[in-house]
C-alpha cells in the first residue's frame, strides 16, 4: 500500500515539476511549485520525518511560495520573447542536460540499492534534536548562504521594479 501511494505521489510530484518549468506563466509557475512542495511534505511524513514534513509545508509551502508570488506580483511576471543568437541552441542544450541528468539519478539509484548504507550525519528519525545540530553546526555555512541568496533575489527584483518605474 505504502508503494503504491509512494508511486502515485512520484507521479504527481513529476508532473508538477514538468508543469513548473514548462509553464509560461510565472504564476502557475509558482502553484505548480506549490503542488511539489506539498508532495515533498508528505514523503517526509511517510518516511517518518513528521518535523520536516511539517516545516516543508510552514517554510517552503508557505513561506516562499507567499514570497515569490509577491515578487512576481510586484516586477510583473511576464515572459516575453527572447531574443538571442544563442536561442537555437537551447533545446540541444536541454536534450544533452536532461539526459545527463537522467543518467545521473540512474547511476545514483543504482548506487543506493548496492549498498545498505544510512547517510552520515543524517538526524535520527528527523528529530527537531538532531535536525537542529546538524543545520547549525556542519550545515551552517550553506543554511546562511541559501538565505543570503534569497535575500539578494528579493532586493535584485525590488530594484529593478523600482528602476523600471522611474524610467516610465
Amino acid at each position: 500500500m505504502a508503494l503504491l501511494l509512494f508511486l502515485a505521489l512520484a507521479l504527481v510530484a513529476l508532473l508538477a515539476a514538468v508543469g513548473m518549468v514548462t509553464s509560461r506563466n510565472a504564476v502557475h509557475s509558482a502553484l505548480f511549485m506549490l503542488v511539489n512542495f506539498a508532495v515533498y511534505a508528505i514523503f517526509y511524513i511517510m518516511l517518518n520525518a513528521q518535523f520536516l514534513g511539517v516545516v516543508q509545508v510552514i517554510v517552503y509551502a508557505g513561506a516562499i511560495v507567499v514570497l515569490f508570488l509577491f515578487v512576481v506580483m510586484l516586477i510583473g511576471g511576464e515572459i516575453g520573447a527572447v531574443r538571442s543568437s544563442l536561442r537555437r541552441y537551447t533545446y540541444a542544450a536541454a536534450l544533452i542536460l536532461g539526459a545527463l541528468f537522467v543518467a545521473m539519478i540512474g547511476l545514483g539509484i543504482a548506487q543506493t540499492i548496492s549498498t545498505d548504507q544510512t547517510v552520515a550525519g543524517a538526524p535520527a528519525a528527523g528529530g527537531v534534536e538532531a535536525i537542529g545540530m546538524a543545520l547549525f553546526t556542519t550545515y551552517l555555512l550553506p543554511f546562511e548562504l541559501a538565505s543570503l541568496l534569497l535575500l539578494a533575489g528579493m532586493v535584485g527584483g525590488v530594484a529593478r521594479r523600482y528602476k523600471a518605474l522611474d524610467e516610465d
